[in-house]
């Protein structure tokens, strides 16, 4: 009974929401449509959509402003249509969700070239991308290459390792730091880039929390934004988001599987740690 009651909640809350996207409703808006507190609201919608309700707005609203740009609308027209108040809005919510700017995107990649390569680790296959101006993306798996080919169809690529990629091989290969120091080419919102550079400070085989993380950062009551900034995270390895684990000593999650994350703390402790 309890699950069909919150069947319809859901359905008349996904509704509700579709229907008012350009007039991005509050979260008090939605809970009040289908009456209920906002707190236990958020709480069930998170529990059947996966995400939150502010999360689900800014995904169709971003869709939507995706529609508009490849039909060559301009931003300042896209973000207006969509209910949002101005570039800098929408330039937010491109970075949060697609790691790059609304200009970026409506040129498709034009004039800009990456390369992509494959690097043997001992965790498995990295697929890497880099840009003129550094190294990308790292994954174990390859739907960042084929995401950034299926958004970016005017761009070059490139299928071989530049001197960024060439440098992350080696140390693969011998495991030493390069003298000549990685670059790295990170797009992400100002609390995302504050995060992924406080890990960098994470020596090998040392695991902190995600609230030793928020206090790196200066934001301690910033735990739940940390571990989502944490799992946003672009370059798998060279940005160790490996070593943050739980407050109780759990491993949590970890985006390509907690078998790899422990795999690769496993072996900086008796790799790296000699």
């Amino acid at each position: 009974m309890e699950t069909n009651y919150h069947f319809e909640i859901i359905a008349k809350a996904i509704q509700f929401i579709n229907s008012r996207q350009t007039e991005q409703p509050s979260l008090d808006e939605m809970a009040n449509h289908v009456h209920l507190s906002k707190f236990h609201f958020q709480r069930v919608f998170r529990k059947w959509v996966g995400i939150s309700p502010k999360d689900y707005l800014q995904y169709i609203t971003l869709e939507k402003a995706k529609e508009a740009l490849r039909k060559g609308q301009s931003t300042i027209e896209t973000a207006f249509d969509v209910g949002l108040t101005g570039n800098n809005r929408l330039h937010d919510l491109f970075l949060k969700i697609e790691a790059c700017t609304p200009g970026e995107f409506k040129k498709r990649g034009e004039n800009v070239t990456f390369y992509t390569g494959t690097i043997s680790t001992p965790f498995g296959d990295a697929f890497l991308i880099e840009t003129q101006k550094g190294i990308s993306s790292i994954s174990f798996d390859q739907e960042n290459i084929k995401k950034m080919k299926s958004e970016y169809t005017k761009a070059q690529f490139i299928n071989e390792l530049s001197k960024n990629g060439i440098l992350v091989q080696n140390y693969f290969n011998n495991w030493k730091m390069p003298s000549t120091p990685i670059c790295l080419d990170l797009v992400g919102t100002p609390f995302q880039i504050q995060v992924w550079k406080a890990l960098l400070h994470i020596p090998s085989s040392n695991l902190l929390a995600y609230q030793d993380v928020a206090q790196m950062i200066n934001n301690p009551k910033a735990i739940r934004a940390v571990g989502t900034a944490i799992g946003k995270n672009p370059i798998a390895y060279l940005i160790p988001c490996h070593r943050v684990i739980q407050n109780n000593g759990n491993m949590g999650n970890y985006h390509w599987g907690t078998e790899r994350k422990i795999a690769i703390n496993s072996f900086e402790n008796i790799k790296l740690s000699e």
